[in-house]
């Protein structure tokens, strides 16, 4: 099926499950986004034209990081096979980041029981993107569970899934395509033409696992009681088109059923009113002990998504 055992995707699921985002250790990600800031400037000088310019940008750097994981996978392998398997492992648990989402969440859902909305305050603009200088703990509660869900697809999901068809090197391009959707991705003077490129091969990547990661957040909310999973089904497929992203709004809906809470609406994004519909808007917003079962649905989605990989790579 793909160029990766299943021993790898379980290794790497754990290692992030037990070791989250360990500080002391390289991040390839922080690398990404090194390269990405190191060569913006270069490639935009380099080509007059702003929209080419981020084209070329993005397909070399996205072919970059594919071919350095290659051969770096390649030469591990021919030191020892178990050398091998070892690197692969490794560099997957580096594009998981389900269990340090978790723990960022979770800091936030602290400081709302403690009652300091300062603190939940910036303890959330850590996790998103809209501001949060006026947010009430509602609001707050809405943007944690929120970035929750889409991280399912972005942080675990999506890197899985291109490790399925592709190995390891295509996991790690994803998670370049992600980052430099992050950094220059934006609808603003500065990126509008030259971030286009980036925005749109995020978009396009997330499009398959964003609408699988309705199914098995459904799955996974069977587990608690048939009828959320039916409303987490239900609310992923009817809704999810209704978010400004072709993507987001599907896990985003997925949750808003299994967890029986209204998300989505109007949010500040870098001083501008951003409208966007409600999602779930026959539920009631979330409380904040929302957070604990998004966090929770989370974590049991990446489980089984996990289960199912092992499953099909183990019988195919």
């Amino acid at each position: 099926m793909s160029e990766i055992h299943w021993y790898v995707i379980l290794t790497a699921f754990i290692l992030d499950f037990i070791l989250g985002d360990p500080k002391i250790l390289p991040h390839p990600i922080v690398y990404m986004g090194n390269a990405i800031g190191f060569f913006e400037g270069w490639f935009r000088k380099y080509f007059k034209h702003l929209l080419i310019s981020g084209v070329v940008f993005a397909g070399v750097l996205i072919f970059s990081t594919w071919l350095i994981a290659f051969i770096t996978i390649k030469v591990s392998i021919s030191i020892h096979p178990v050398f091998g398997t070892f690197v692969q492992a490794i560099l997957l648990f580096f594009c998981f980041s389900s269990t340090s989402l978790e723990k960022a969440a979770t800091i936030v859902f602290s400081a709302l029981e403690e009652n300091d909305i300062e603190k939940a305050r910036e303890k959330v603009s850590m996790i998103v993107g809209r501001q949060t200088e006026t947010l009430d703990e509602n609001a707050i509660t809405r943007a944690s569970v929120e970035t929750v869900a889409e991280n399912f697809v972005d942080g675990f999901l999506s890197p899985l899934f291109f490790a399925m068809i592709g190995g390891v090197p295509l996991a790690l391009a994803y998670k370049m395509v992600n980052t430099l959707d992050s950094m220059v991705g934006y609808k603003n003077d500065t990126y509008i033409l030259f971030g286009r490129a980036s925005a749109r091969i995020d978009d396009v990547a997330n499009f398959i696992p964003a609408r699988i990661s309705v199914l098995i957040i459904a799955l996974a909310a069977f587990f608690l009681s048939f009828k959320r999973g039916i409303l987490a089904l239900k609310t992923g497929f009817f809704q999810g088109s209704l978010h400004k992203s072709p993507n987001a709004g599907y896990p985003e809906a997925a949750f808003s059923g299994a967890l029986e809470i209204r998300l989505g609406g109007p949010n500040m994004y870098h001083g501008t009113l951003v409208e966007k519909p409600y999602i779930g808007k026959e539920f009631k917003d979330p409380e904040k002990g929302k957070i604990k079962q998004a966090c929770d649905l989370m974590m049991f989605s990446s489980f089984l998504a996990t289960l199912i990989s092992c499953f099909l790579l183990f019988v195919f």
